[in-house]
């Protein structure tokens, strides 16, 4: 995949941090950013998915209900 230079500003405690927490994995300044970026975008991933599985399982007597509903009409008209 293609690099592309991205400038921030930060203040100086966290560029400190940053710096630190890189020596300390041992991985430049660079990839723990992006490192840091990718596993953000997996939680709002995550955090999407549990939140509509917390929907479903909240509704799911709503949904189970109008589709047994919606089925039971459209076989008994076949039946008839």
């Amino acid at each position: 995949m293609a690099k592309t230079q991205l400038n921030v500003r930060v203040d100086e405690d966290t560029a400190r941090a940053a710096r630190e927490r890189a020596t300390a994995r041992g991985m430049s300044v660079n990839r723990y950013i992006e490192e840091l970026v990718r596993q953000d975008a997996g939680e709002a991933g995550r955090a999407f998915v549990d939140a509509a599985a917390d929907f479903m399982r909240q509704y799911e007597s709503v949904f189970a209900e109008e589709f047994t509903e919606a089925r039971g009409s459209g076989s008994d008209k076949g039946h008839g």
